[in-house]
């Protein structure tokens, strides 16, 4: 799986007329590495701890190619940060977050995917990718009485 998204990257990094590089392939790597929504300062952070001539500017311009290499997906939160999680072929999952500490709870739903579904199919529309994020307070937050 892991070899795989990286030939796709570099597959796309390479039809884009861009150089592979090193510091490119840390990145990839440290950023396959985790299993959760990640900013650029997350991941900056983790590089710079075991490559500290990389600098933040070119973790924020990795991120992006990712992104639009569809190798990640952006998620911009109430808080204004961005951060980025592994995308899966075929693999589609919504949003909790929390307002108060910012943790970030995928879930699936086979009842609200086929409504969606359903609503698009009424008014004649056709889907091509969608996201829900639902903002709240999580069950630690909501118990700590946060507003």
């Amino acid at each position: 799986m892991i070899l795989q998204k990286k030939k796709t990257f570099n597959d796309f990094a390479a039809a884009k007329g861009l150089r592979s590089t090193r510091q490119r392939d840390v990145i990839l790597d440290m950023f396959l590495s985790t299993h959760q929504h990640v900013s650029v300062e997350d991941l900056y952070l983790k590089v710079k701890a075991s490559h500290p001539g990389i600098g933040y500017a070119t973790v924020y311009r990795t991120l992006k190619l990712f992104a639009e290499s569809g190798l990640a997906r952006e998620i911009l939160l109430h808080d204004g940060q961005t951060r980025y999680e592994h995308v899966l072929a075929g693999e589609h999952h919504d949003h909790l977050v929390c307002t108060g500490c910012s943790a970030i709870i995928e879930f699936e739903d086979a009842t609200i995917e086929k409504l969606q579904e359903e609503i698009a199919l009424r008014h004649g529309f056709q889907i091509r990718s969608h996201k829900m994020e639902i903002y709240g307070l999580c069950a630690d937050c909501s118990a700590k009485g946060q507003a």
